[in-house]
């Protein structure tokens, strides 16, 4: 089942949302956000993180491949904008205060293509605050694997790749604990600045 079919039920599941909230908090705790910020969702989905942060800024992005799940991200109101494609075919006519992003990077293929991405999406200063899985054994989704094209990260891995894309205080940290039966499954923030 793709993304389009999961959109009508997406923020049903209580564990997406308490994980969006840690996250959030996580990003307020390691960002100065204002309300003169636009900052870009990459990954947006239905808008779980971005309606955690959208009081904080002045505008939000969302850039999702799914049509579906944007659909239900334009509900959050008038200072969120769309955009479907894929973040690496995104083409704005702006720059960007800040660049977040929860639990999509795992979907992509080509990360150092992601961070370089990124990178030129950024006004100078701009910042990235990038949350997702520390590296796992393939267990993390329950429906199986298909479209993942990584199984969480190496942090110190993720973080060199970043440098080398240009970013400047590039750090990590755990900010949230997915439980999943017996398992727990460690969720990194990755914030870094052009």
């Amino acid at each position: 089942m793709g993304f389009d079919e999961k959109a009508a039920t997406w923020d049903a599941s209580k564990r997406r949302r308490e994980l969006a909230k840690g996250v959030a908090q996580g990003v307020k705790d390691s960002i100065s956000l204002d309300k003169s910020m636009q900052i870009l969702d990459f990954g947006a989905g239905t808008g779980l993180l971005t309606r955690e942060i959208i009081e904080s800024v002045a505008s939000v992005t969302g850039v999702d491949s799914s049509e579906k799940m944007l659909e239900k991200f334009r509900e959050i109101g008038d200072s969120c904008i769309t955009a479907h494609c894929d973040i690496n075919k995104y083409q704005p006519n702006r720059l960007f205060d800040g660049i977040i992003s929860s639990m999509t990077m795992h979907h992509i293929e080509d990360i150092e293509a992601l961070f370089l991405k990124l990178y030129s999406l950024l006004k100078p200063g701009g910042f990235i605050a990038i949350a997702d899985l520390r590296e796992e054994d393939g267990t993390f989704h329950d429906g199986g694997n298909e479209g993942v094209c990584h199984f969480g990260f190496d942090t110190k891995k993720l973080e060199d790749i970043a440098k080398s894309a240009g970013f400047k205080s590039v750090k990590s940290e755990t900010v949230y604990s997915v439980s999943k039966g017996e398992r727990e499954y460690p969720i990194f923030l990755l914030t870094a600045k052009k």
